[in-house]
């Protein structure tokens, strides 16, 4: 069996690799074709956007830099500090990942990884080559990972866990199947933001990157906001007025013009500024390039309807409302212990 030790090495060696790649993106590109791991990586981010619209470069490098901030070895060892990993069976754990943004199942495979299983990973068909890169620069590291992760279009058999992500619908297929093994499986989520009309224009244009990153494909992407009755969503424009380049990107131009033209066909009242569509409405999730919106009367009534909702949301974006709300242009930033509906994915690992 590998040692932990060995594995957590290799993980806070993937992550000095991943601020070594943005350095040298952003100061000498270059650099990148001099070194074996790095120009591979550069290919594969390369093709990641070839084989998804949605992955652009930019977008992926948020991502890659978000996960080279959390591995590092303080943080790792402060992180599984509360979990006593030896307490750990070692089996094999199915992986079926999300596709919807960058390296979104990447939190599932380290939990497995790190706390000494084997990962049996079906990638979704919209994210292939990014994380088999990653494995094989981990097995570079640790040659006994190679035992321990395994990549797999077949039918997934043989495994004593399972954690599956996917949407309302495949979830009720995911029960049907893994139901009687141990397991962890996600339905829609969206993230919502909570306004009061005093907020500054920074606080607002920090929430357009909770709106806009990703285009709004991620669990943890604003897709409604509530603000207070006869709110002025003027000062809002304009402080999302930066994001207006994201509709040059071509996906994301058509969504919006698709949209918008069955909300007017349909006689929807809708407020748009050329790169975003709000509309009210009662629902969490919202098509691409729309944000819903309801407004509210009284605080304390919405803080009773979202713990009443509490299963439909991921987390809620506010200043000083509620005791784990994440601050204005954080929601794709979680930490190593913001985990995925709340699951905590390393405790059910080792009590399986």
């Amino acid at each position: 069996m590998t040692d932990h030790k060995e594995i957590l090495n290799a993980f806070i060696d993937l992550g000095a690799f991943f601020r070594a790649h943005r350095e040298i993106t952003e100061t000498d590109p270059t650099e990148i074709s001099k070194n074996e791991w790095h120009n591979k990586f550069n290919e594969t981010i390369l093709l990641a956007g070839h084989k998804n619209g949605w992955f652009t470069r930019e977008n992926i490098m948020y991502a890659v830099t978000n996960w080279g901030a959390l591995l590092t070895k303080e943080n790792l060892e402060n992180w599984l500090a509360t979990y006593d990993i030896g307490k750990n069976r070692h089996k094999t754990v199915a992986i079926i990942m999300a596709g919807n943004i960058p390296l979104v199942g990447f939190h599932d495979f380290l939990a497995v990884i790190l706390t000494g299983n084997k990962a049996v990973i079906k990638l979704s068909s919209n994210d292939k080559v990014l994380l088999p890169f990653i494995a094989s620069f981990l097995i570079s590291k640790c040659a006994s990972l190679k035992e321990e992760i395994e990549f797999t279009e077949n039918k997934l058999e043989g495994f004593d866990a399972v954690i599956a992500t996917g949407s309302d619908n495949t979830s009720r297929y995911f029960e049907h199947y893994f139901g009687n093994k141990p397991h962890v499986i996600r339905k829609n989520r969206n993230a919502v933001a909570i306004l009061d009309g005093q907020e500054s224009s920074e606080q607002l244009q920090a929430l357009g990157e909770d709106i806009f990153r990703y285009y709004g494909l991620g669990c943890r992407s604003v897709s409604k906001v509530f603000v207070p009755k006869g709110y002025n969503f003027d000062d809002f424009f304009k402080a999302l007025y930066d994001f207006h380049p994201i509709i040059e990107q071509t996906k994301y131009a058509n969504n919006y013009d698709y949209n918008k033209a069955v909300y007017l066909m349909s006689g929807f009242k809708i407020l748009e500024n050329g790169f975003l569509m709000i509309k009210e409405d009662d629902s969490y999730s919202s098509p691409i390039a729309t944000l819903f919106y309801e407004q509210y009367d009284s605080l304390a009534d919405l803080k009773s309807r979202l713990a009443h909702d509490r299963e439909k949301i991921q987390c809620v974006v506010a200043n000083d409302v509620l005791e784990d709300e994440v601050k204005f242009g954080l929601t794709q930033k979680p930490g190593l212990g913001d985990y995925a509906d709340d699951v905590d994915t390393v405790e059910f690992l080792l009590k399986t």
